[in-house]
């Protein structure tokens, strides 16, 4: 049992902060960090959930708030009434989150209100696009943080240029550490639902996103897109986009094969098996770039400016014709450069030593 000293409270409540949970968690541990570590329920589903942390090799979360799903504000404000409950009895000496999503950002406001400081992990990130509910959650959770711990040098920038300096550290990205330490142990392509199309004989995609699918015209640009594509694409399907495809009478067709949502093993083989992945997901664009496979971005931005700047990632938007064509281009002259810009993949030990070396200050400042 680690030592009695202060408690990290780790914050999470979608797919890829349990990811990103997993790397640091056994970082904190290993520093001797006591941490309580709350899942908000923002996904509920076993095939998002619980699942993950079977694979990931983390303990169940101290406390599950099962929130679930909702629109922005009414979801956000029942996480920020329940977290504030958990921070007042717990009383931890650090807040640590993730990442954009509105778990993000309850967590940050409950905390800071009850003059908990913030740690930020993947701060300072920016689509330059306010129509994105990430891009709010992600300004605002870094105003309001203390430790900005950002994946890559772009991040750091784009803090200096709105004039935030203090507590921001360069640490790497937590999901490249990720890529690394499960890749061995993914399963085999014949254990997975691509085993029917064969490696490299399948796209990849995923679509998930608010703005793609509240948006009738671009989630149907978007299926008509893959349905079009030469070789089978596998799509695990978010619970949120099956809603929207069966509110909207959508019944995808040709290339497109609707497959259940997998954990994370099993789509960290699929990236790797895959021809070309097709995605509106922060996460998967790096997670194409980190196993070495061309990326196409379902939006008309990103984040990770540096994929697109290799020429591993190209942008489409929702746009048909534009999704064929870029697929088209990987077919045609894959990429070949290597390019590793979100560090060495030790970020989570980096961010552990941050973590502890900023509760020792604090500590020392009474």
């Amino acid at each position: 049992m680690a030592a009695a000293g202060p408690v990290v409270a780790s914050i999470v409540g979608a797919r890829p902060q349990f990811i990103k949970a997993a790397v640091v968690s056994r970082a904190l541990a290993a520093a001797g960090i006591r941490e309580f570590l709350v899942h908000t329920g923002q996904h509920y589903d076993y095939g998002m959930s619980d699942l993950f942390f079977r694979e990931l090799e983390i303990p169940e979360p101290r406390l599950n708030l099962a929130v679930g799903s909702g629109s922005h504000g009414r979801q956000t404000a029942a996480m920020l009434e329940a977290l504030e409950e958990v921070f007042v009895e717990m009383h931890p000496a650090l807040a640590l989150v993730y990442g954009d999503t509105n778990s993000t950002l309850a967590a940050a406001l409950a905390a800071v209100k009850l003059h908990i400081e913030v740690a930020h992990v993947e701060a300072g990130l920016r689509s330059f696009n306010m129509r994105m509910p990430e891009e709010i959650n992600r300004i605002l959770s870094d105003k309001i943080s203390s430790l900005l711990l950002c994946p890559c040098q772009t991040a750091v920038d784009n803090l200096a240029r709105e004039g935030v300096t203090d507590g921001v550290h360069l640490s790497g990205d937590v999901m490249y550490d990720a890529a690394l330490f499960y890749a061995g142990r993914a399963p085999g392509i014949d254990q997975t639902c691509a085993a029917e199309p064969g490696e490299g004989n399948f796209y990849l995609a995923t679509v998930h996103r608010a703005e793609n699918t509240d948006d009738a015209s671009r989630l149907g640009g978007i299926i008509q897109g893959l349905e079009g594509l030469p070789y089978p694409v596998l799509l695990p399907l978010h619970p949120r986009t099956g809603k929207r495809l069966e509110e909207l009478g959508i019944h995808p067709s040709g290339a497109l094969r609707l497959v259940e949502p997998v954990g994370y093993l099993e789509m960290v083989a699929l990236q790797r098996a895959a021809r070309v992945i097709l995605t509106d997901s922060g996460g998967m664009q790096k997670e194409a770039l980190f196993h070495s496979t061309p990326c196409v971005t379902l939006r008309d931005e990103t984040e990770w400016v540096e994929t697109v700047e290799a020429g591993w990632n190209i942008l489409t938007g929702a746009d048909p014709e534009k999704i064929a064509s870029a697929v088209g281009r990987f077919e045609s002259a894959p990429p070949v450069t290597v390019c590793r810009p979100y560090g060495d993949g030790h970020a989570g030990r980096r961010i552990a030593s941050l973590v502890k070396a900023h509760l020792d200050d604090r500590s020392g400042r009474g």
